[in-house]
């Protein structure tokens, strides 16, 4: 199936289909330019899928950047390497450069070609369920910095997107889940009917079921590029409500390094639940509501207590962490809150105070 992100001169579709890796040359040869194309990647994804997607290009030479796995490699040092080598190689801004794997490769490389020669065009060919259904659609590319995590970076849109949902096969539980957080997160935003679905299917998602998979990525991709084509550059607060517990999300990831002890999905289910309890002590949403989302997400497995992540800090350290986030503006800070289920809205009225105040009840468990 194809979904499209309406962009005027910078739309593009999002291809969706099993064995779609495989059987990539409708969608990548038109970009092959000279009878090639240049892929980066990581080691764990070449590994796994470099071989399909180059059988599925045949006639096309591939030139290939692998780059180490893992959220550390979304930094200056990497950025300038693939830039260098992209130049290297030749890179004319008519080509465009496919980014093979998660969201740390789709981040990177989009942010590279954004700078590149001004903007070269680049294809998403996102391999972990959380890349297909959030980070590869809608143009945010970045890097993290000592400050925080996606500080420096563009808007640059791809110029199509390829998602095989056989990948996933390769995924083990944890990556799967760490996705499925993003899934929840269109059911929780402004589509209490989806969250629902995800209450009945979610362990079907996670266990491989294919129909269940394929209808969660369809899903959650137009719910997605329907946001982006409302509010591409986030000037309007529509697509600031994609941002439900991230701000919580990136304080904790923060305070864990960036590291493997918190993925990013894990960190954002982590942030909706207390997106969630904040609303409700507020007295903004049903206390109801905000045991329903925990209660689904602790059933997946997922942490739902910050106390179990046993962190050495305060309330106010992360609260700090959270005042670095993009989407301040004259000293105040946007939160994603909640009147309910599938109704997420964004507020500009809550009081750090009452946020640290919140987070040290939920530091003590």
């Amino acid at each position: 199936m194809i979904v499209d992100v309406a962009l005027g001169a910078r739309a593009y579709p999002i291809h969706i289909a099993p064995g779609l890796l495989g059987a990539a040359a409708p969608v990548l040869a038109p970009f092959a330019r000279g009878g090639r194309l240049v892929v980066v990647t990581d080691e764990t994804v070449a590994a796994l899928h470099l071989e399909t997607l180059a059988a599925g290009l045949p006639g096309i030479a591939l030139e290939t950047i692998v780059l180490p796995p893992g959220e550390a490699t979304k930094d200056w040092a990497h950025l300038q390497l693939v830039v260098e080598r992209l130049l290297a190689l030749g890179i004319e801004r008519s080509d465009a450069v496919v980014a093979l794997g998660g969201g740390v490769i789709g981040d990177l490389v989009g942010f590279a070609c954004s700078m590149l020669k001004r903007g070269c065009r680049f294809v998403q060919v996102p391999t972990t369920l959380l890349s297909q259904v959030d980070s590869s659609v809608g143009g945010k590319t970045a890097i993290n910095v000592r400050a925080g995590k996606n500080l420096v970076g563009a808007f640059h849109q791809p110029v199509a997107v390829l998602i095989d949902p056989d990948v996933l096969a390769t995924l083990p539980r944890r990556e799967l889940m760490a996705g499925y957080a993003e899934v929840v997160k269109y059911g929780l935003i402004n589509d209490a009917d989806f969250f629902a679905w995800c209450e009945a299917h979610g362990e079907a998602v996670l266990n491989g079921d294919s129909a269940a998979q394929i209808h969660a990525i369809a899903h959650s991709c137009r719910a997605k590029a329907a946001v982006v084509a409302a509010d591409e550059r986030e000037t309007d607060d529509v697509r600031a409500l994609l941002n439900l517990g991230h701000t919580f999300g990136h304080a904790f990831e923060a305070e864990t390094g960036f590291s493997s002890r918190l993925l990013h999905g894990e960190a954002v289910a982590l942030g909706m639940v207390q997106a969630f309890r904040l609303s409700a002590s507020l007295g903004l949403c049903a206390a109801a509501d905000a045991a329903r989302v925990a209660r689904h997400l602790a059933g997946l497995g997922f942490t739902i207590e910050p106390a179990a992540l046993n962190l050495d800090c305060s309330a106010a350290r992360l609260v700090e962490h959270m005042t670095h986030d993009k989407k301040m503006s004259a000293g105040r800070l946007a939160f994603i809150m909640a009147r309910g289920i599938g109704q997420s809205f964004v507020s500009r009225e809550v009081e750090l105070a009452d946020v640290e105040a919140f987070l040290a009840v939920q530091l003590a468990g």
